[in-house]
């Protein structure tokens, strides 16, 4: 077997049921997950209409370039959302279908690096875990930039040594942030990509939740608006990730796309033709739709919006709570400085499920920048997370 595979850490969900195994909750409390990013609001029923509208597409192989119309769908939505201008985004050498940005993520990182010639691959700690088996199944070295509070929970890309800024292959970033919702400001995307071309290595932007924020005057800003308004016209060394899971609900469909710099979407596009992993033609037809339109996604919004103005006085009464700015995660800072006791306690005691900070996030000589702190999904309806809010200041209040 592959030897890298020895390399790969526990899926943070494993770590999680091996904590939670031991203890045994009130049966009289129903359950609440606030530990998977899993969106649970109602599919748009037009996607629903067009999936089984197009069932007949069963009996066609997908290609792995994807059908015109939706890779036009995904370059319109780019257009529109991040006030690009109209043809700016060529679908035909710009977008690539994928089947949801982990998928698209992963093999990213394969068709990426020469596996010949080792060097980093930079994230956010704490992160996304693709990102990191992405690295490591790939024979790079994960390097990991602490987002603290300290920082605004940004990476403080000026604290990077030269030396390692030479190695770097590529830079993931991720903004609106999982797990903290804090969005990198066009300053901050600039300073990535000055440093993208003074080093030269690949920035891979993961923008799944940026149609998920909560002030409606400030939609986060996008790595392709950054490097269009430095004159970056063809996006050199810029790729994007999106994915309708979040935006629309539907994180079954496994739809999602990468965008940007048309050489590396060239050689991106030549890497899945041999991996085997088009989208079906169904799911293309019922995402052109679902990328069309934007007012599902900001009555989506609203729901989420609804949930923080409801959840956040509730807990702001036991513990700090800091609302973020997008995404639909709390980052809490935990009563006592232990997230798994608190995460395992909370559970045997309320029947709520939270996931431990340092799940998301790696030691090194700084410590874990997770540890104490976990993360709470707002995913759940809008009672469920009110009563799951209330039974967690109900603990922290009897735990003191």
């Amino acid at each position: 077997m592959n030897p890298l595979l020895d390399r790969l850490h526990p899926y943070p969900f494993e770590r999680l049921a091996a904590l939670l195994a031991p203890a045994v909750p009130p049966a009289g409390r129903p359950h609440i997950a606030l530990s998977i990013g899993e969106p649970r609001h109602p599919p748009p029923a037009f996607v629903g209409a067009a999936l089984a509208g197009h069932l007949e597409r069963l009996a066609v192989y997908p290609k792995a370039a994807g059908l015109p119309a939706l890779r036009q769908a995904c370059a319109r939505w780019l257009e529109r959302r991040f006030a690009l201008g109209a043809g700016t985004v060529d679908p035909e050498t710009m977008v690539l279908p994928v089947n949801g940005t982990r998928e698209g993520l992963f093999s990213f990182v394969q068709a990426a690096l020469d596996p010949a010639a080792g060097g980093l691959v930079m994230m956010p700690n704490p992160f996304y875990q693709i990102y990191e088996g992405a690295a490591l199944l790939a024979g790079a070295e994960p390097y990991y930039l602490d987002t603290t509070a300290a920082t605004g929970f940004l990476p403080d890309l000026d604290a990077v040594p030269e030396a390692d800024w030479a190695r770097c292959r590529v830079l993931f970033i991720c903004s609106p942030g999982n797990p903290t919702g804090a969005v990198m400001d066009e300053a901050c995307l600039l300073r990535v990509l000055e440093l993208a071309e003074r080093h030269d290595f690949l920035v891979a932007s993961d923008e799944c939740y940026a149609d998920i924020y909560l002030d409606e005057d400030r939609p986060p800003p996008g790595l392709l608006g950054a490097a269009l308004r430095a004159g970056n016209t063809g996006f050199r060394r810029c790729v994007v990730f999106h994915s309708l899971s979040k935006r629309s609900s539907v994180p079954g469909l496994r739809s999602g796309f990468v965008a940007g710099d048309p050489e590396v979407m060239a050689a991106f596009r030549l890497y899945r033709t041999y991996h085997g992993c088009a989208v079906p033609e169904m799911v293309q037809l019922a995402s052109v739709p679902a990328w069309d339109d934007d007012a599902h996604a900001a009555a989506n919004r609203a729901l989420y919006q609804q949930k923080f103005d409801a959840v956040v006085p509730i807990l702001a009464e036991v513990m700090p709570v800091a609302r973020p700015e997008a995404a639909f995660y709390l980052w809490l800072e935990v009563p006592g400085g232990d997230d798994e006791a608190f995460a395992r306690e909370l559970f045997a005691a309320e029947h709520v499920t939270v996931l431990p900070g340092r799940y998301l996030s790696r030691d090194h000589a700084g410590g874990n920048p997770g540890t104490g702190r976990i993360r709470v999904s707002l995913v759940a309806e809008l009672d469920e997370c009110i009563e799951a809010a209330r039974r967690i200041a109900r603990f922290c209040a009897a735990t003191g």
